[in-house]
């Protein structure tokens, strides 16, 4: 017998959104429907198959909603991370979040005032659960066990079109410089992203959602003396979707 009392919960609503109930009766193992209520006092019948029930997933409790880590919530499932992402964004103007070693990133379309250099000094020298979620605390990590470890280390910026990417990639950079002490000189950052207008004129190509859509990898490699400080960079592409940038696609037109 599978039991949920006035246990809230998360029910699809179309294809893109979620709403959030209240189960009112408890359900049982070979019940078809599920009674709800959703937040604006609308009663729902949710139709489940008796044979092999399919539960809606489980909110979780107020007291761990807005956590700054998705792994330390009770149930991860698609609309717990939305859900989070949103209060934190929309109610607490924080646009990242981890998820264990992963930094969630939502773009805010707009200049904040959280990379200056003042930040940057905050986060240098700290352990990556010390600090609120930043894009520089996960650039100290990889700067820390380099110079720990004495080994290689890759940050992996990934995102779909307009995400962010090219930003989030320059303000690690940034980090390195300055904590290197060699911002005010090599202005490393500036000297990469000056060469994105001609890999941008080869590789981009205008999608449904984007003017200006990468449809290349870039792989930047920064390199750094005994002394752990910049001395060179250089940027190599891959992955380069051709038949996406030598032609248009022709949409059949339907009258």
């Amino acid at each position: 017998m599978l039991c949920f009392q006035y246990n809230r919960v998360w029910i699809p609503n179309g294809e893109e959104i979620w709403k959030s109930a209240e189960i009112r009766v408890d359900f049982r193992l070979g019940d078809s429907v599920l009674e709800l209520l959703l937040e604006d006092g609308t009663e729902l019948h949710y139709a489940v198959d008796s044979s092999s029930p399919q539960l809606p997933p489980l909110r979780n409790p107020d007291i761990l909603v807005g956590e700054n880590d998705l792994t330390a919530l009770s149930y991860l499932h698609e609309p717990a991370v939305l859900h989070n992402l949103k209060v934190r964004f929309v109610e607490s103007k924080i646009i990242y979040t981890y998820c264990g070693i992963i930094l969630v990133a939502v773009n805010p379309y707009k200049q904040l005032p959280i990379y200056g250099d003042a930040i940057i000094h905050a986060y240098s020298g700290k352990n990556m659960g010390d600090m609120d979620p930043h894009i520089f605390a996960v650039a100290e990590e990889a700067y820390k066990q380099m110079a720990r470890n004495h080994k290689n280390q890759s940050i992996i910026v990934s995102g779909e079109s307009g995400a962010g990417k090219t930003v989030s990639a320059r303000f690690a950079m940034r980090y390195f410089a300055v904590v290197s002490k060699s911002g005010n000189n090599t202005r490393v950052e500036d000297k990469v992203l000056a060469s994105n207008p001609i890999t941008e004129a080869i590789g981009n190509a205008k999608t449904t959602r984007n003017d200006n859509s990468s449809r290349f990898g870039k792989y930047t490699k920064i390199g750094f003396d005994r002394r752990y400080r910049i001395i060179g960079a250089n940027m190599r592409t891959y992955l380069l979707e051709k038949s996406r940038v030598v032609f248009q696609v022709v949409q059949d037109s339907w009258v």
